[in-house]
């Protein structure tokens, strides 16, 4: 039994490895550029790079056949550890150095962010998994909200290829647009770091458009986006709860299993790496991990995160994008202008 069992995990090693081993080669190819332009974001470049592999004629073959198994691996699991390891940029005394009504307003903002998002999503006719998805990068933390939601909520891994391709594109969009508005609203570099920080959906996307403004504009910017980060527990720990009170409860459509067959298992309240990411979280606070520590913890992030968003985007397929994805593409671009104007209206309340 043991030497089966050997054989089948190093079947599915085998399956894998071409796959890890193009997202790490694509990877080391967006850190390059991101090196050589830093205002394009590593992690953006990888969705890209993704994208051109799903569509280039040279590197579509590949994409979708020997190396799919183990790109999806990277989309699903390594992006569960680059989640797991995100908790260790968040400290929980530089959080609450915002002081008690900034941290209400900011929960405001991602509540209604989501809701507003949501109801969009709906009013365009997407479904409502879609929806859900959409609503949580755009409001929390881009992708990897997304995959920390479509675990909890058991959404196939296929299914969250769309929004994460809209969270990557409305926060390269932001890249650009919002420090072009700095002098038409004649903002301070404080309240423009707070506008990013509140409004800009991943990590490197608001650290890439706050450092415009200079120091200032960065440093509140990335306090105000971990603070919106450290929301991804509570916010996936209700969507769980929602689940299972509605998997636990009888359905009068859908007839109770046949006797002597297990029921199907309650999905779980927080999934195990969003425990590891409230742990890593708890972690950093402590203050043990030394500063070495933390950046060789934030290198690993970026890695797996980088190769989980390979592997999503290396899943997308324009031509189908055109075609299915245009209602899509419209309700992410309202939500994003929404959820701008909720985190301009928040940073001009918190910068006084």
């Amino acid at each position: 039994m043991r030497r089966q069992l050997r054989g089948v995990t190093h079947q599915n090693f085998t399956r894998i490895l071409p796959g890890l081993l193009t997202a790490l080669v694509a990877l080391a190819l967006a850190f390059a550029i991101h090196a050589a332009v830093p205002a394009l974001p590593a992690m953006t470049l990888a969705v890209v790079l993704g994208l051109l592999a799903a569509n280039l004629p040279f590197t579509a073959v590949w994409a979708a056949g020997r190396a799919r198994p183990g790109l999806d691996f990277a989309g699903k699991h390594l992006m569960r550890g680059g989640i797991v390891l995100l908790g260790l940029k968040v400290g929980i005394a530089e959080v609450l150095g915002l002081g008690w009504a900034s941290l209400l307003l900011i929960t405001a903002v991602v509540l209604a962010s989501f809701a507003g998002t949501y109801g969009i999503s709906r009013l365009f006719r997407l479904p409502r998994e879609a929806s859900l998805l959409i609503a949580t990068g755009f409001s929390i933390c881009g992708a990897s909200a997304i995959g920390a939601m479509a675990a909890v909520r058991r959404i196939r891994h296929v299914d969250t290829v769309l929004p994460v391709a809209l969270v990557t594109l409305c926060g390269t969009l932001a890249i650009g647009a919002l420090p072009l508005l700095v002098h038409p609203l004649n903002l301070s570099a404080e309240v423009f770091g707070a506008w990013t920080g509140a409004s800009v959906h991943d990590v490197g996307q608001v650290v890439a458009t706050a450092q415009t403004a200079g120091p200032a504009a960065l440093g509140i910017a990335v306090v105000v986006k971990l603070t919106r980060v450290i929301l991804l527990a509570p916010m996936v720990a209700a969507a769980g709860l929602q689940q299972r009170l509605a998997a636990a409860r009888p359905s009068a459509v859908q007839p109770p299993a046949p006797a002597g067959k297990p029921a199907e298992a309650l999905p779980p309240v927080v999934p195990l790496f969003v425990v590891g990411f409230v742990a890593m979280v708890a972690l950093r606070s402590t203050g043990w991990i030394s500063a070495g520590g933390l950046d060789a913890a934030a290198g690993l992030q970026d890695i797996l995160l980088g190769a989980a968003l390979f592997g999503l985007g290396s899943a997308v397929r324009i031509r189908t994008l055109l075609h299915t994805g245009l209602r899509a593409l419209l309700a992410a671009v309202v939500a994003w202008f929404l959820i701008a104007v909720l985190g301009l209206g928040a940073a001009l309340l918190m910068i006084q």
